[in-house]
């Protein structure tokens, strides 16, 4: 069996790709997958580290404004679907699944031309332009919200949820708080703006830490790369705190968000598939920089169902985020309960949900 992913440009499009990889190679090891991205996108790197055949075509997305770019972009599409077809051409497979981002576009249209079997993924509450374009043409699409099936043909919106999901759940690991130099057994939030970090998030955290540095529970908090440097600079005024563990980055998340009682940070797609997958309780932020405003209503979803508080970043300041984190972390009685529906949205058999849709497309064709 021959498996075609595409997918790139932010980690949101490439993990979940990664966790559905990996979960077919679990059962069919002999199965053989390419990788279909975009030299400069994210994918270039992480997909090759991870023993992964890579191919690359070079497209870029439209802009909302009018630009000349966007006249550049059609053209860079057409080629994209030639080269497309050339790759697709050589390798043959059974099927091809886009998991976000541009580089879908001209890959899953020419997969489809071909009449390959093809899926498309959508994560997010509300789907870019890309993914509408496709899913007139693909055999199915998987989505993670009952809400966005109304974007999609009905004959064709499936419920899957996320892959990224599946790779998260599990015991909690014992050691994990210790190696950030906090105490098991009490109760603890992480705080984090995504892998790069986020300024306004950093900024209310900073001018609460002398605050939390008093409350009887813990802290975890990735500033980001970027950030981590001045944080630091304000943080050693403070001295040292016994239940503040600051941090640029976390590698191994997961076994972090095991640990964890509370979680404040974005409303990716992602990040929303390993917290409700678990069932953590959230303080969510939504970054306002993302196309259609997708992240507020990822968060809108979970907060209509009791799992989580929503702050808007226009309206953040540290005594909003200090006392809606002390409502949660205070009361153990109100965390069980968010912690119970975040659960109870969670989709924690996503990634074999995707791979038996396709396995039932390859089937069919």
């Amino acid at each position: 069996m021959k498996i075609v992913v595409t997918g790139g440009g932010t980690g949101g499009h490439i993990y979940p790709a990664l966790a559905l990889i990996r979960t077919i190679k679990q059962q069919y090891p002999e199965t053989e997958f390419i990788y279909i991205g975009t030299e400069k996108g994210l994918e270039a790197d992480i997909v090759p580290r991870e023993n992964i055949p890579f191919e690359s075509i070079h497209i870029t997305g439209f802009r909302r404004s009018l630009s000349f770019e966007n006249v550049k972009t059609i053209f860079r599409f057409i080629k994209g679907v030639k080269d497309s077809k050339n790759i697709l051409k050589k390798v043959n497979p059974d099927i091809v699944i886009g998991t976000g981002g541009y580089v879908c576009g001209p890959v899953v249209y020419a997969a489809a031309k071909k009449k390959i079997p093809t899926i498309i993924h959508e994560q997010n509450s509300v789907p870019g332009l890309t993914n509408k374009f496709l899913s007139r043409y693909v055999d199915k699409v998987a989505v993670c919200f009952e809400e966005v099936k109304e974007f999609f043909p009905k004959d064709k919106a499936i419920l899957t949820g996320n892959p990224r999901a599946s790779e998260v759940v599990g015991e909690r690991k014992p050691g994990v708080l210790k190696s950030l130099g906090l105490k098991e057994g009490i109760p603890t939030v992480l705080i984090t703006g995504g892998s790069r970090g986020a300024r306004p998030i950093n900024e209310a955290v900073v001018k609460s830490l002398t605050s939390l540095s008093k409350r009887s529970y813990q802290v975890i908090y990735v500033t980001g790369q970027v950030h981590y440097d001045n944080v630091m600079e304000e943080a050693k005024l403070l001295g040292k705190q016994s239940n503040i563990a600051i941090v640029p980055f976390i590698h191994e998340m997961q076994k972090v968000l095991s640990s964890v009682d509370v979680v404040v940070g974005r409303a990716g797609a992602t990040s929303l598939a390993e917290i409700t997958a678990i069932g953590i309780p959230s303080i969510l932020i939504p970054s306002p920089y993302v196309t259609n405003n997708h992240q507020e209503k990822n968060a809108e979803t979970l907060v209509e169902h009791g799992a989580a508080i929503m702050l808007l970043e226009r309206e953040l300041s540290s005594k909003l985020f200090l006392d809606s984190l002390d409502s949660i972390m205070l009361n153990d009685e109100k965390r069980n309960i968010m912690g119970d529906h975040a659960r109870k949205l969670g989709m924690r058999d996503a990634s074999e949900r995707l791979a038996d849709l396709m396995f039932q497309l390859i089937k069919q064709h």
